[in-house]
């Protein structure tokens, strides 16, 4: 075996417990949030653990691989997590709204920072499932192939050439996207990419622009 095929058999697979962990926080934070804010408070985060603990087992062991099972199973997860947070964010905006009325601000800022971090946690995931087809695909396309430019990707000199981003890259990809409300270190490269972070930005502005100075309001 030659000294390329062995290494590209032992590269590193993209690991499947820094997903685990944030979905655990995200999970964490729904049930945190009161009920005036959630849908479904028990059901969807026991949904979620369910589709969380069966990721291992439908994520193929090969760096490598093309799996519809397991798109299925993230497609759902992320999914169900994006919407409950999108209904947490427009119950919210409902009543400042069109009911002028949220008497608790300290609630109110607390569901904001809940949501804001829930936010940042769902497209870091919406973010690593969809550039270059997955984590099981981008292991196979050329850089200019993916949705994302990193810096490993613009440095020719690159000590590791074969670099490849995993979730950790696209949490924080997600993080200053949301903080900044533009793109950090990776520039988005295709119109879906580029849509996705305009997506984030507005929800992230909304929730801290509207929700925040609202319930800072309230409590002055």
């Amino acid at each position: 075996m030659s000294d390329k095929l062995f290494h590209d058999k032992h590269r590193m697979h993209d690991p499947v417990w820094h997903v685990q962990i944030a979905m655990v926080v995200a999970i964490a934070l729904q049930v945190l949030l009161p009920d005036t804010f959630s849908v479904g408070h028990y059901i969807i985060p026991v949904v979620e653990v369910i589709l969380l603990l069966a990721l291992p087992f439908t994520t193929p062991k090969e760096r490598t691989f093309t799996s519809r099972v397991r798109r299925l199973n993230v497609l759902a997860l992320i999914v169900l997590t994006s919407a409950a947070n999108a209904y947490s964010l427009g119950v919210i905006i409902n009543q400042l709204l069109v009911e002028g009325f949220l008497a608790d601000g300290r609630a109110l800022i607390l569901a904001a920072i809940n949501i804001f971090i829930t936010n940042i946690i769902i497209f870091g995931l919406w973010y690593w499932e969809m550039d270059g087809g997955g984590p099981g695909e981008r292991q196979r396309i050329e850089k200019f192939e993916q949705d994302f430019l990193f810096p490993q990707h613009k440095n020719e000199g690159y000590r590791h050439p074969d670099w490849k981003p995993t979730f950790v890259d696209y949490l924080y990809t997600s993080a200053t996207n949301a903080v900044n409300f533009a793109p950090g270190d990776a520039n988005p490269l295709t119109r879906r990419a580029k849509l996705l972070m305009l997506t984030q930005a507005l929800i992230s502005f909304v929730t801290v622009a509207l929700v925040a100075a609202r319930a800072v309001g309230i409590l002055n």
